[in-house]
């Protein structure tokens, strides 16, 4: 079931937010995202969320700035049975469009994006972690 985010989703988030970015990111060191833990917590519930909830506990969760996904996350037990494309789905009922950066080193995710439409846009190197990131982008049919 995908939902809006509530109060009460915040630990079971952060949770998922640390464990799915070092387990997807093995080419950035745990201490940055150990690092940046307490900011992105304070920042999360400011976003527009939604959870992916599967037996009474949050699977996933994406997280969007208007048409910008800041985050998408699924449980590494949980990935591909289609929770990631529930939360996608979610944010394509919300936007025309809808971009995000992804680091090209996660394949798995970059794969996943292309399955759902998103085209790569520009690459870059994020300045934090030195690492290459594309930009893609996803537009509703018909709507150039």
């Amino acid at each position: 079931m995908i939902r809006a985010f509530q109060k009460r989703d915040l630990e079971p988030v952060m949770e998922l937010w640390l464990s799915a970015n070092i387990q997807a990111h093995p080419f950035v060191p745990r201490g940055y995202w150990e690092s940046h833990f307490e900011a992105v917590k304070a920042m999360l519930p400011q976003a527009e969320l939604y959870v992916a909830e599967e037996d009474g506990a949050v699977r996933g969760f994406i997280g969007l700035d208007g048409g910008y996904i800041a985050g998408l996350f699924v449980a590494e037990d949980w990935r591909s049975r289609g929770i990631g494309g529930q939360l996608l789905k979610k944010a394509k009922s919300r936007y025309l469009a809808l971009a995000l950066h992804v680091y090209e080193e996660n394949k798995s995710a970059v794969r996943f994006y292309r399955w759902e439409g998103f085209t790569a846009e520009e690459t870059r190197v994020d300045p934090e972690t030195g690492c290459t990131e594309i930009r893609m982008r996803w537009e509703k049919a018909g709507c150039r």
